[in-house]
């Protein structure tokens, strides 16, 4: 059986960047989580892991060690279309790389400048 576990990010606006991944993800708030330096979003299907996110006063200094891949299907388009939605959402990209006909990725950073590619 496998052990349940939750995906933690460190964050200068907790509240803000669950926000972001709430939408880039359609997870919601977890209910009955409400503190003032943390926020947690939960996937409503049950099936993904919870994400936290706990205020800290340092920001951030190197690339990620871990990062998530939104995988949002349709090939180069699918991906095209999807960060440019995350950009409005106040993503930025900083990379890409295609290889293949529907095969690649766009490398992308979160409102605080957390990498994430979509693939």
């Amino acid at each position: 059986m496998a052990t349940p576990w939750t995906l933690c990010f460190d964050a200068a606006d907790p509240h803000r960047l669950a926000g972001f991944w709430a939408r880039t993800l359609g997870y919601v708030a977890e209910a009955g989580y409400d503190e003032p330096d943390a926020a947690s979003i939960v996937d409503p299907g049950g099936r993904g892991p919870a994400i936290a996110f706990l205020r800290v006063p340092e920001g951030k200094s190197a690339k990620n060690r871990l990062h998530l891949d939104v995988r949002p299907g349709g090939g180069e388009d699918g991906i095209r279309r999807r960060a440019d939605e995350l950009i409005a959402l106040g993503a930025t990209q900083i990379g890409e790389e295609f290889y293949g006909e529907d095969f690649g990725h766009l490398v992308m950073q979160d409102p605080e400048g957390n990498e994430f590619c979509v693939a």
